[in-house]
């Protein structure tokens, strides 16, 4: 595991086995770090969109709170200090302790990865306020190219390098990396995840946690003979990546013919679509609205942006892995009908009883 993470990431920071904790998949190291960081009412800070999984992976047994830090599709949804200092304001008011931030790089929903200067913002700002780092990197083996990702590992061993010693040793300690094989090798099922700190105190207390959700020795015999293969998983990572970028070509193709936009991105398994041109108001409601004709009258899946706590409403993600290229090509067909369609219902004029009111919340 620890070699793979290496070579995901261009060979550009070295994991250490020692600093590894094993865990029953993603969820599970999420959990075990919110246990191990924070107590009952504490909070972490997370950028919305966010995974809604976390919902549930975060707070349901853990106790945290989650608050979001607001971004904009006027800057592409990119964490700023203004966003930060506010989330971390809007904690204080709510007299919630925040223990720290949790990210995934790449982004579920949004499918994009966070620069070296979006995460040099979040050491500082985790070094100013004294608060945690728990960066969620199970896509690293999305990205299309992987001189696009740049692992929070790459950034704190840079800087440990060049700074003094009490500002390394403080940094070394305050940041996780979550990581598992579900996304990447497409084997959620297995259930193979892992924390990774440099913080002996956090490695001692989630190996202890790590007894409620093993994995399995022969799923561990298994997966460690695959990963052993070198020349297989050199290939395996290159050709999936190379068909993940042809997919979301050909997705964000067929939708800009129908009129539809797609947030720009560089990995994982879906696109962030800007559906707000199909609205006839801008309210969540509406966006809901939207969400239930396409599972309904066009028989597609998608996940609305409300349910990412997306910050404004007409955005949704939608997935283009899961599915035969010839599927694919079928499912944008659908949209596009779909979107035709909507366009002549907006063009008719309202009548009063069909007039759209944008909700306060």
């Amino acid at each position: 595991m620890a070699e793979l993470m290496g070579k995901l990431r261009g060979n550009k920071v070295k994991f250490e086995s020692d600093k590894i904790v094993l865990t029953a998949g993603a969820t599970s190291a999420n959990e075990t770090l919110m246990f191990c960081l924070a107590d009952p009412g504490d909070a972490f800070l997370l950028p919305v969109p966010y995974y809604p999984g976390f919902d549930r992976d975060l707070k349901w047994r853990t106790g945290v709170e989650i608050v979001p830090i607001h971004c904009s599709s006027s800057n592409d949804f990119k964490i700023t200090s203004s966003s930060l200092e506010q989330a971390y304001n809007q904690a204080q008011k709510l007299d919630l302790k925040v223990k720290g931030i949790l990210i995934t790089n790449p982004s579920n929903p949004l499918g994009t990865t966070l620069t070296r200067p979006e995460l040099e913002l979040l050491l500082d700002f985790a070094l100013a306020k004294g608060v945690h780092i728990v960066s969620d990197e199970i896509y690293s083996g999305t990205v299309f190219d992987e001189s696009n990702f740049t692992s929070i590992a790459e950034v704190v061993n840079d800087r440990t390098q060049e700074g003094n010693d009490d500002t390394s040793s403080s940094l070394k300690t305050r940041v996780h990396i979550v990581y598992s094989l579900s996304k990447d090798l497409g084997i959620p099922g297995f259930r193979v995840g892992m924390i990774y700190s440099q913080n002996e105190n956090i490695i001692s207390a989630a190996t202890k946690m790590s007894s409620f959700g093993l994995i399995s020795s022969q799923t561990q015999y298994t997966l460690s003979r695959m990963l052993s293969d070198e020349k297989f998983m050199k290939k395996y990572v290159r050709k999936n990546r190379k068909r993940l970028r042809k997919r979301k070509e050909i997705l964000v193709s067929g939708l800009k013919s129908a009129g539809i936009k797609c947030l720009k991105s560089n990995s994982c398994l879906f696109c962030w679509v800007d559906m707000r041109s199909l609205m006839r108001c801008n309210s969540f409601e509406e966006e809901k609205l939207i969400w239930k004709r396409i599972v309904y009258e066009v028989g597609l899946n998608i996940s609305p942006g409300y349910s990412c706590h997306c910050s404004e409403p007409g955005w949704f993600r939608l997935c283009f892995a899961n599915m035969s290229e010839e599927t694919l090509h079928v499912a944008i067909k659908r949209i596009k009908n779909f979107a035709e369609l909507i366009h002549r219902e907006n063009s008719v004029i309202l009548k009063p009883k069909q007039i759209c009111w944008v909700l306060l919340y």
